[in-house]
């Protein structure tokens, strides 16, 4: 009984996240068009208005892993996914820029909350020996929400479809996911003893410095998900970028069936080590296709979307490593700070990803951006070997 219990919990809350992640990602490509065509704005302010919520989120999220650690999680949780679907609603007549960035503000706290809440919770309901695999496959319905997202947003987009109609849609997915996220149930948490307020009830200082190699990965990968299709039109890839997203989301998937056991085995460093590998490769190549185009066209729209495959792989390996290794590194009264600490780290390389992208596209172009970010993953990868993979196997406490 006690097994049905804990397969249905995860059930549902992978279906909730799956939603969530959908919903939003539904129409993050979308937004540089909508505000490009309705708020007629530069490339970097778009960069600007579209890292709002990252920041919030950035700012939530400590606090966030304090209060899932002090209080009850789920109502937390429901909480913040209450608040999160609602401010689609607010989108649908948001009729000026200072109120849209407003609704970035909201969206991001809530964003913040009810992300490291769902992560903290499918760490309670899995037992420990099954702990890697329970986060590779919740891993891989964000990831795979992140990949087909903002492909469906793009074909809804160039077929024609009102902005209007991409947020209802966005709406609808999350008030789906916020009844699923009702329905899980979640282990009894007795109360706990009311820790003297610190640094590391907020942040998990043991934590920090994979948090700055994930942190470093992350940012090309902002730049990926919210420029990508500007790239492909600014060189000159006329197939629909839509597929880009597709392809990276069956490289998570395929990823994701080996990953998460080979982490319950152990071998957290190792299957970092191959993500971070793929990874560098990846982007140098993408940063490369406006040169590639030049000289075959049809090659390089075959190698842009092969090159999507290998970003999904290489990061599809490493999610369920790093988030394993995070709380590996933490007490058990401190799962939601290392959860905090980890999606902080995540969020703030994509915010920095979305400035700096649409920065660097400004004042050069976006093949520069990428090159950018792509030397980003050698440093990542040199600081991982140097400093995190030691550094982890003295300080681990599992």
């Amino acid at each position: 009984m006690k097994d049905k219990l804990v397969t249905s919990s995860y059930c549902f809350i992978l279906a909730a996240n799956f939603l969530l992640y959908f919903g939003f990602w539904l129409m993050m490509p979308v937004l540089p068009f909508y505000l490009t065509e309705v708020f007629h704005v530069n490339k970097a302010t778009i960069g600007v208005v579209l890292s709002c919520y990252t920041i919030a989120a950035l700012c939530v999220r400590p606090f966030s892993g304090y209060l899932l650690d002090t209080f009850a999680r789920k109502p937390l949780y429901l909480l913040a996914y209450f608040i999160f679907t609602a401010v689609f609603g607010g989108y649908l007549v948001a009729g000026t820029l200072t109120f849209f960035i407003i609704l970035r503000i909201i969206h991001g706290i809530s964003f913040g909350t009810v992300t490291v809440g769902g992560n903290t919770i499918v760490i309670d309901i899995m037992p420990s020996s099954r702990r890697g695999e329970g986060l590779g496959y919740y891993g891989l319905a964000n990831n795979i929400a992140m990949s087909i997202g903002p492909m469906v947003g793009l074909f809804m987009h160039d077929a024609g479809v009102s902005y209007t109609v991409i947020f209802c849609c966005s709406l609808g997915l999350c008030l789906a996911g916020f009844l699923c996220a009702l329905s899980v149930k979640t282990p009894f948490k007795p109360p706990v003893k009311r820790m003297p307020v610190s640094l590391d009830r907020f942040i998990l200082l043991k934590g920090l410095p994979a948090g700055f190699s994930l942190l470093l990965l992350s940012v090309p990968y902002g730049m990926t998900t919210n420029y990508v299709a500007m790239y492909a039109r600014q060189i000159g890839i006329d197939a629909s970028t839509g597929f880009f997203f597709t392809f990276m989301a069956l490289g998570m998937a395929v990823s994701r069936l080996f990953s998460g056991r080979q982490v319950d085995h152990g071998k957290i460093i190792q299957v970092i080590n191959v993500g971070l590998y793929v990874v560098i490769v990846s982007f140098f190549l993408l940063s490369g296709c406006v040169y590639f185009i030049q000289w075959d066209k049809t090659l390089c729209t075959v190698l842009f979307f092969g090159i999507s495959l290998l970003l999904g792989i290489g990061f599809g390996i490493m999610f369920p490593a790093y988030n394993t290794l995070f709380v590996n590194l933490a007490p058990n009264n401190q799962r939601g700070t290392a959860t905090s600490t980890y999606l902080t780290s995540w969020d703030v390389g994509i915010g920095i990803g979305m400035l700096a992208g649409g920065y660097i596209a400004e004042i050069s172009t976006f093949d520069k951006a990428y090159l950018f970010g792509a030397c980003l993953t050698i440093v990542s990868t040199l600081y991982f070997y140097l400093k995190v993979s030691p550094h982890y196997n003295k300080n681990r406490v599992r």
